[in-house]
């Protein structure tokens, strides 16, 4: 379900839902975030992130999660247009020129 005012409310609306209805509008790029995940370091939602690139709708950047450089390749396989790797940054398990010139 959609998190709002900063993640604090939850809507009655799935994240692909609202990636329809905002498609509709003419929205061509989304961030999906999933929030359970996010600044955890354990692994993408790659089933929720599958199923928003399937709609064929905006580019999905993927965010929640990441942790390494597999992961990554497998968020770009699922067909995301690119990656939030906030936290992996900063601790460092992951190498943004090594991410660059693997996945670029």
């Amino acid at each position: 379900m959609v998190a709002t005012a900063g993640w604090t409310e939850t809507a009655t609306l799935s994240a692909v839902e609202l990636v329809e209805r905002v498609a509709a509008l003419g929205v061509q790029r989304v961030i999906y975030t999933d929030i359970s995940r996010d600044g955890t370091l354990t692994e993408p939602n790659y089933a929720a992130l599958g199923e928003l690139v399937r709609l064929n709708g905006p580019s999905v950047i993927a965010s929640g999660g990441i942790a390494q450089l597999d992961q990554l390749r497998r968020v770009a396989e699922l067909g995301a247009e690119g990656a939030i790797v906030g936290k992996a940054l900063y601790v460092g398990s992951i190498n943004l020129a090594d991410a660059i010139k693997e996945l670029v």
